[in-house]
């Protein structure tokens, strides 16, 4: 993370924008703003930020929308920061592409805490071929798994897998975005099937696969890669 990465702050209330905008500066962060979804996709392309606070509740467009149009072409993290706290929100957000979801109102601290965290998990995954935790690594280029030294004879699509999970690590991903990324779009409700699929990687990577540390069940969403 630089000394001054650029936040992109989405949001139609002046209020927060400016309470932001004071946040992010007393944490060495620049800001740059857009006040509905036309001028965030503008601001997004003009200043390439390194990260973007994105509100749902847009006037001109739904917020989940404007998430799928930037991931289009938008490959740094994006935030969501919104009044909605439904389950349904947070897990379409999060298969729609956005790293994280915070619900307003929100701790300063912790919205600081999880900025830094995201722009950090987005560098450090940008150009690392062989990806470590612990006694665990994955060689990406060569289709690799080692565990404390030792090749773990993992399937293709086993492999797959696990490589999406790492590469996110620190992420939430959602049962529908994981089935569609390694299997298609047409498994995108088959759950039980990457239940399986997970339970197998477990037992082959994990130290006590009924108590895991890597591979993380979020329940009701998905999983998570863990540190």
């Amino acid at each position: 993370m630089t000394e001054h990465d650029t936040i992109l702050i989405i949001d139609d209330e002046i209020q927060i924008r400016r309470l932001l905008e004071i946040t992010l500066t007393a944490h060495n962060f620049n800001t740059c703003f857009a006040a509905n979804g036309k001028e965030g996709l503008i601001s997004a392309a003009t200043h390439n930020p390194s990260l973007i606070l994105l509100d749902l509740g847009l006037p001109d467009i739904d917020g989940h929308v404007l998430l799928v149009k930037l991931r289009e072409w938008f490959t740094k993290s994006i935030i969501v920061l919104s009044v909605r706290n439904s389950e349904e929100d947070i897990i379409k957000a999060l298969d729609n592409g956005a790293n994280d979801y915070l619900t307003k109102p929100f701790r300063s601290g912790e919205l600081v805490a999880r900025i830094r965290a995201s722009i950090r998990l987005n560098q450090e995954k940008k150009n690392d071929p062989l990806l470590e935790f612990g006694s665990l690594s994955i060689d990406m280029i060569n289709h690799i798994v080692r565990k404390e030294g030792e090749i773990i004879k993992l399937t293709s699509t086993e492999f797959t897998l696990l490589a999406l999970l790492a590469m996110n690590h620190g992420r939430v991903l959602t049962h529908q975005f994981i089935l569609k990324e390694v299997w298609g779009y047409g498994y995108r409700e088959q759950t039980q099937y990457l239940r399986v699929f997970i339970a197998q990687l477990r037992k082959k990577i994990e130290d006590n696969p009924s108590v895991p540390v890597l591979l993380l069940t979020e329940s009701g969403i998905g999983y998570r890669f863990g540190d």
